[in-house]
């Protein structure tokens, strides 16, 4: 579509900061109505900007995780899957053990998306998306109440709403997903992504991914406004317990648990299900096929997906074993 008439709006320094960590950060919403990232991260220039939380004094002390690993294998060919969060606090220890392991044996990276490096090339693909190419406001979309509260929640995170008129809701979604988890300190710099990303170019590893990044905007840009409307709505009532899911979800995370995070999931999940099909499950299936292809060539790749991916039902492992692989998870 085309917005060749549209003036973009000047990015202030928290709109710089959120188009850095948007594409780290969506991933996880639909699976938890709660993002990173990640990781989850906005607008023109906010009454109060919102800054990270401040660093203690003292290193925070590390404490072990063990997220969960599979592996699917032929004669020639291994893959390894690996469910990450986006965004994460410092002081968690989890690229060690089997993990390290089975990344140092591979020969290519694998991500969900890779991120342009630029800045100003992730807005460039952003706004375009972002903007109604229509001039249709976004507070004409809501009902009354609906507004009220959309209002007040952007208000109380520092964001002026009146400066989120021009964007379709699925954007003003992600901003209220990303920004009270960056006021709790975590961060994509600190999620597996960023980190993985890090360990292949030092390693001297190709980095590919799943999707582009255009194709990940897309599918938020492509819902259906009433299915936009419902997630920014979901968005809203779930705000001020953002941060207390994604604590949940690492803790679960960080014990392997996989079971443990799907449930957690579950409700939001539910109450979403149009979004829980285009953001989750088409996605899945789509991953599966490209690992089955994958399988015709040797090597070993380290795939490193979103956790909610590899968790519950209609999982990728779930979509590999229907086209005939075997997954088995990694003990360790």
């Amino acid at each position: 579509r085309s917005t060749a008439t549209l003036a973009p709006p000047e990015r202030s320094p928290l709109m710089k900061k959120w188009f850095k960590t948007l594409a780290t950060t969506c991933a996880i919403i639909p699976l938890a109505q709660c993002a990173l990232i990640p990781g989850n991260s906005m607008a023109a220039e906010p009454a109060a900007q919102v800054a990270p939380a401040e660093p203690a004094a003292t290193q925070p002390a590390v404490v072990d995780a063990d997220p969960a690993l599979w592996v699917v294998k032929d004669e020639d060919t291994t893959i390894y899957l690996f469910g990450t969060i986006h965004a994460l606090k410092p002081g968690l220890s989890w690229f060690d053990e089997a993990v390290k392991d089975a990344f140092d044996t591979s020969d290519q990276l694998m991500l969900e998306i890779v991120l342009p490096e630029d800045q100003a090339e992730m807005a460039k693909l952003t706004l375009p998306l972002a903007i109604d190419p229509d001039g249709k406001t976004l507070s004409s979309r809501l009902t009354p109440e609906d507004r009220e509260a959309y209002e007040a929640a952007m208000t109380k995170l520092g964001v002026p709403p009146a400066q989120f008129e021009m964007f379709e809701p699925w954007f003003a979604a992600l901003t209220l997903s990303v920004l009270p988890l960056v006021q709790v300190g975590y961060h994509p710099d600190q999620g597996a992504e960023k980190q993985l990303t890090s360990f292949a170019k030092t390693s001297n590893k190709p980095v590919a991914g799943l999707e582009t990044v255009e194709q990940q905007l897309g599918l938020f840009d492509s819902l259906p406004e009433d299915q936009q409307v419902a997630f920014l709505n979901a968005v809203v009532k779930d705000i001020d317990n953002l941060g207390l899911t994604l604590d949940t979800l690492v803790e679960q995370w960080s014990n392997g648990d996989p079971d443990a995070l799907a449930a957690t999931m579950n409700d939001s999940l539910a109450a979403t299900p149009e979004l829980a099909e285009a953001l989750l499950y088409r996605r899945n299936a789509n991953w599966a096929d490209q690992i089955r292809a994958r399988m015709d060539e040797p090597g070993t790749v380290f795939i490193a997906v979103g956790a909610g991916h590899l968790a519950g039902k209609r999982s990728v492992q779930d979509y590999l074993e229907e086209r005939g692989l075997t997954v088995t998870r990694v003990e360790y």
